[in-house]
């Protein structure tokens, strides 16, 4: 058997995992951690009678370490070792390591919580961080503390930043394996890269396979840039000097053993691999890689609701740990398809898929758990609580949470099935109304909306016809997977008008009612608008399927259906609100009583409301006019008058009624609820007398004085009755001619006697003259300067030497 480096730790290692309960390991990639490690602890005492998890975050790796074990210990994978993934396993009862990816981790401990058969979890390649190997950890972590004192928890990392696990693991000890390395020198290109990726990938290996020697590594972000490279090789006749392999998660078993298995002598090997090659799986040989410097992450899409995969540049680290698969047998050769001042605008890290995934099957499975607040957990990072509440409130709208967070026995069906909880609820919601095999129809096409890519027509119904036609392979594939997992049949109903019930369920705050214009409202307030003509732009309702980022604030409608809404009200009336709504409407200036339901933002359906109560339908109008102003009301010049006579009497004795805007507003209820019983609209406003309304504010004995106080009128010497201004309650004015005033020795007071009036003496044709509060002074010593100006102006009028003795008159000149 070949010397590996943790070879030389094996003892070491043993003994501190059989002292600790948790232990944190570091070994660079071709250490072989992963092969030898738990093998090297199957004859440990505290192993005796139970088995061991490896975690693997990928299937291809999964297989790869078990059939790797399996082989040094010359039997099939099956027996000792085996593995367990989605959709495929190979354990028996004598199987005492079972290498398995994250997510059956999840399932195995939901379903036996204290892992009773278990004796070590081991979290291989934790440093990828991935959102299941955390959940997973903070499980294992509780179910430690609660259930399972003596279950051991090693973590493998080939990163040296391990203090943060390590604390996590409560000061678990860490240990460190060295790798096999030789040096590697590293190229980078002079200018950016302008054209697509595959181009600059083939030339670069046509010109590595001419000048250097040795088998050839490529890291490509995807499958679909892995065949476009193949082909361009294959059109050049690169096979006829080497063999031309892929590697990626969705390939056979066979064509994965094609890139990992050695190659016959004398023929070189060029791999084209994603992100899978750059640890978990050995790659012997390899001595030159060409990094595209390109991967795919998995993300959170606001567009879509759900996770999908995203081409980010790599970050050092990670760009490090492929740079590191060429010098693991001899010196290499690296080429970086960046150039090195890109390179400095690359990311130290990654950043860990939970701070930026989608957190709604994380929710679910804390859920399931018992665990409706996640800080009850232990977790390097804690999931961001805006995401979790996000998540949470989506699950409550499935029915897969209780309103209290409590998962739900739809929740417990929708965990079991692996899918995201929004599509595993569409398609068991299709299936009790008989539209399963149109729900998964639509489940596969919502997988693979890269497939539809340049199709302008956003209707979802247009793809699924398409693919009923018998195009689109892959979508056939995983729609008769689907149909076989929910054992759906051929019947039922075949009608595409189901479509947007179906996404509602799927998206149900994604509901939207038309404004035109191809503009929508959204169950959630947020609006969405098509940014090109649609058919689907004049539906009354429709749920979008993918939205955009904001166009004058509103979201893109990239993919919809219409919806009707009589399916939304019979589907959805559970959470459909009915409330009696009376209120002010400032349009037509009136109460409207309507009894309304509603969906969220979305108004579906109003009605006049009969045989109101009186007091909401008071409170409302009250409103109305404290939301309109007092204009509202019937100001009418005797009801002002009346109004300002009070606020003067107020200005002097603050006992009296304050009638000012802010103080009428503010008790506007005592002082006028009580007369607009059986009134609802402006009109009806018109009828109020406010002067005998203000006029019941007053005390009798208010009432009794306030003629006498605040009069309407002066009689004046020429023996007219003359109105006060009171307009301004400070400074009451009588404007007369100052003809009529002639013989008046004092000026008039009001206000118990407390306020002279303000004299505006007039002209005989109306016009100001003269301001006084002193009539006396004003004969004395004004009047004969104006009687020279007026005699000028008007002499046929009456301007006697002595305005004291002279005779009043509101004519030309008094009567003999």
């Amino acid at each position: 058997m070949k010397k590996l480096p943790i070879d030389e730790i094996l003892s070491t290692l043993r003994q501190t995992i059989c002292d600790s309960v948790n232990t944190v390991l570091v070994a660079p990639p071709g250490a072989g951690k992963t092969t030898r490690l738990p093998l090297a602890l199957l004859g440990e005492s505290w192993l005796t009678g139970k088995k061991i998890l490896m975690l693997e975050p990928r299937r291809l790796a999964a297989r790869a370490a078990a059939r790797h074990m399996a082989v040094l210990l010359g039997e099939k994978v099956g027996e000792t070792v085996g593995y367990r993934i989605r959709l495929d396993s190979c354990i028996s009862s004598k199987t005492r390591i079972e290498v398995i990816t994250e997510g059956i981790l999840t399932r195995l401990l939901q379903n036996d919580p204290g892992l009773e058969d278990v004796g070590m979890v081991i979290f291989d390649e934790f440093h990828e961080r991935s959102i299941h190997a955390d959940l997973g950890l903070a499980l294992c972590l509780q179910s430690q503390s609660v259930l399972r004192e003596d279950l051991k928890i090693l973590i493998m990392s080939a990163t040296l930043d391990t203090a943060p696990s390590a604390s996590l693991l409560g000061d678990a000890p860490v240990i460190i394996s060295k790798g096999v390395s030789f040096p590697v020198t590293t190229h980078y290109i002079q200018r950016p890269i302008t054209e697509r990726i595959e181009l600059a990938v083939v030339r670069k290996i046509q010109e590595a396979a001419i000048v250097e020697q040795g088998d050839i590594l490529v890291f490509l972000p995807g499958a679909g840039e892995i065949h476009r490279v193949e082909s361009q090789l294959l059109k050049i006749g690169m096979q006829k000097d080497a063999v031309i392999t892929k590697l990626y998660g969705g390939l056979s078993q066979e064509e994965q053993d094609m890139a990992i298995l050695p190659q016959a002598l004398g023929k070189r090997k060029i791999v084209l691999a994603t992100s899978i090659a750059q640890t978990s799986i050995t790659l012997e040989g390899m001595r030159i890689v060409i990094d595209s410097g390109l991967m795919r992450i998995p993300r959170f899409s606001p567009r879509t609701g759900m996770m999908h995969l995203e081409t980010v540049k790599v970050s050092r680290d990670v760009s490090d740990q492929r740079r590191g698969r060429a010098g693991r047998t001899e010196e290499g050769i690296c080429y970086r398809l960046w150039t090195y001042e890109e390179e400095l605008a690359h990311r130290d890290k990654s950043t860990p898929e939970i701070m930026e995934a989608d957190l709604t099957s994380l929710v679910l499975e804390l859920a399931a758990w018992g665990i409706q607040d996640p800080g009850e957990l232990q977790w390097l990072d804690l999931p961001p609580e805006p995401a979790f509440l996000q998540a949470r409130q989506l699950l409550f709208q499935l029915g897969a949470l209780s309103c209290d967070g409590c998962i739900t026995p739809h929740g417990q069906q929708l965990i079991k099935i692996g899918l995201h909880p929004r599509i595993a609820h569409m398609i068991f919601q299709g299936i009790r109304l008989g539209y399963g095999k149109l729900a998964c129809e639509m489940a596969a096409v919502l997988s693979h909306r890269e497939l539809f890519q340049g199709l302008s027509d956003a209707d979802l119904r247009l793809r699924i016809e398409m693919v009923r036609k018998g195009s689109y392979h892959s979508i056939q594939t995983e729609i008769r997977y689907w149909k076989q997992v929910f054992a759906v049949t051929n019947g039922g109903i075949d009608s595409l008008e189901a479509c947007g019930l179906l996404l509602a369920f799927a998206y149900p705050e994604r509901v939207g009612q038309g404004r035109g214009d191809g503009r929508f409202l959204l169950r959630n307030g947020h609006g969405a608008a098509f940014k090109e003509p649609q058919l689907l732009a004049t539906e009354p309702y429709l749920v979008a399927a993918e939205l955009g980022g904001d166009q004058q604030g509103e979201k893109r409608i990239f993919l919809a259906a219409p919806v009707h809404l009589n399916m939304i009200k019979e589907h959805f009336k559970e959470q459909i609100s009915v409330q009696d709504r009376i209120a002010w409407d400032h349009e037509v200036k009136a109460v409207r009583a309507r009894r309304v339901e509603k969906l969220d933002a979305l108004l579906l359906e109003s009605m006049p409301l009969v045989n109101c109560d009186s007091e909401e339908l008071l409170f409302a109008l009250l409103q109305g006019i404290k939301e309109e102003g007092l204009h509202l009301l019937p100001w009418t010049k005797s009801a002002c008058q009346f109004r300002q006579r009070l606020m003067f009497m107020h200005e002097i004795d603050p006992d009296w009624p304050n009638v000012s805007d802010d103080s009428l507003m503010t008790t506007l209820g005592e002082w006028l609820g009580s007369y607009l019983y059986g009134m609802s609209n402006c009109d009806h406003l018109q009828r109020l007398n406010l002067a005998a309304i203000l006029g019941g504010m007053l005390s009798w004995e208010q009432g009794q004085k306030l003629n006498e106080w605040a009069p309407t009128h002066i009689l004046v010497p020429s023996g007219q009755r003359i109105p006060i201004d009171y307009s301004d309650a400070t400074v009451p004015v009588l404007a007369v001619r100052l003809q009529e005033m002639f013989g008046l020795k004092e000026t008039p007071k009001i206000g118990q006697g407390k306020v002279a009036i303000t004299l505006h003496l007039l002209s005989p044709a109306h016009r100001l003259v003269q301001v006084t509060k002193d009539i006396a002074s004003f004969w004395e010593n004004t009047y004969f300067q104006v009687k020279k100006d007026l005699m000028g102006r008007y002499p046929k009028h009456y301007w006697p030497d002595d305005p004291l003795k002279a005779m009043p008159t509101h004519r030309v000149r008094p009567r003999s």
